[in-house]
């Protein structure tokens, strides 16, 4: 059995407005015919992607899964949910500082469904058995860091901005694997930094709540891989690092610790100088000037009971014959890169 490929990618295909992503797919030498040649090349089995618009009928994820085809690679499978991105709280102001503007969302968004995440897959997907914990409040959460707020956006702040998924597939006859999908909020931006950044770390500390079964649904027993965008690196850049610290080391995942020369390479000057994490692990290319600097922000973390095989983050560097499909140095498709997984599913139960 060759190893299962499984790859995250916050592939920032999102639009001003309603339907502008799907037209940006669909235009000729479009941006996104670049993302998708990326995909064909890296070739997983298995993709998540963050940053792509959720629709009706889930048109824009068809669109991009006819594109990557095109390109050679093909998903027979896909699945996708509705996002909290974009969700407003309530139409009615019934506190002080609601305005209902993106930042009054469930999740920020400037639209319903923008920067969502969404799943392609060669391998069957289980749809009757995904749990969505998407709804659940904030304030349910184990030891949550819940800041203080008005009572009325209390009672129905969710606590994704996004999503949290757990995703079975079928890997074969009686053998599931189970995705456990998400994608954080980042820990400061917007006029709350204090409700941003303990949202952030709580994003993340929900998976180590659902793993040690202290949630009313308990984990399933099949092995899990964690896929997903936390906005946390686990030294450097703004954020409550402890959360990301205990996933990568919680007993029952392992960190492949996927890695990239390219990203060696980005990390010689400006701020990356002074930062603790090893800066070949980083997944994101941000800007020098008015950022943090390149951060480790989006992960897969498999089942500790998994064989390992390879990793990577497609980082080429400037030298590379693959560096083009990274496309303009000056003007990046999206500054974050393509992490990917090799596993050996040999033998597995």
């Amino acid at each position: 059995m060759p190893p299962l490929r499984l790859a995250f990618w916050r592939v920032e295909l999102t639009g001003r407005g309603p339907g502008h992503a799907l037209q940006d797919i669909t235009a000729p030498s479009s941006v996104a015919l670049l993302k998708a040649q990326v995909i064909a090349h890296v070739a997983p089995d298995v993709l998540v992607l963050s940053g792509i618009d959720y629709d009706h009928g889930l048109a824009t994820l068809g669109a991009f899964r006819n594109l990557i085809a095109a390109q050679g690679h093909d998903f027979p499978y896909s699945h996708a949910l509705p996002s909290n991105a974009g969700l407003h709280l309530t139409d009615r102001p019934v506190w002080a500082n609601h305005t209902g503007s993106a930042d009054d969302a469930q999740g920020y968004g400037p639209y319903r469904g923008a920067r969502a995440l969404a799943l392609l897959s060669r391998l069957p997907i289980e749809t009757d058995a995904v749990r969505d914990f998407s709804t659940l409040l904030w304030r349910d959460l184990p030891d949550a860091m819940v800041p203080e707020m008005p009572p009325e956006r209390l009672a129905i702040q969710r606590l994704s901005s996004t999503g949290h998924w757990d995703v079975p597939l079928l890997s074969g006859p009686d053998q599931r694997l189970h995705l456990l999908i998400y994608q954080a909020s980042p820990p400061v931006f917007g006029p709350d930094a204090l409700f941003n950044r303990t949202r952030n770390h709580d994003e993340t500390a929900f998976w180590l709540a659902y793993l040690d079964h202290r949630l009313p649904l308990p984990p399933p027993d099949a092995p899990v891989i964690l896929l997903g965008g936390s906005n946390l690196d686990p030294y450097d850049g703004d954020g409550l690092h402890a959360a990301m610290r205990a996933l990568l080391d919680h007993p029952r995942l392992q960190d492949p610790e996927p890695a990239s020369m390219g990203a060696v390479r980005a990390a010689e000057t400006g701020k990356d100088l002074s930062h603790r994490g090893p800066p070949k692990l980083d997944t994101v290319h941000w800007p020098q000037d008015n950022g943090p600097g390149n951060l480790r922000v989006s992960y897969i973390l498999p089942d500790a009971r998994l064989r390992l095989h390879a990793s990577g983050v497609f980082w080429p560097t400037p030298e590379d014959p693959d560096a083009w499909l990274m496309g303009n140095p000056d003007a990046p498709p999206t500054r974050h890169r393509m992490v990917w997984v090799d596993l050996d599913l040999t033998g597995l139960n």
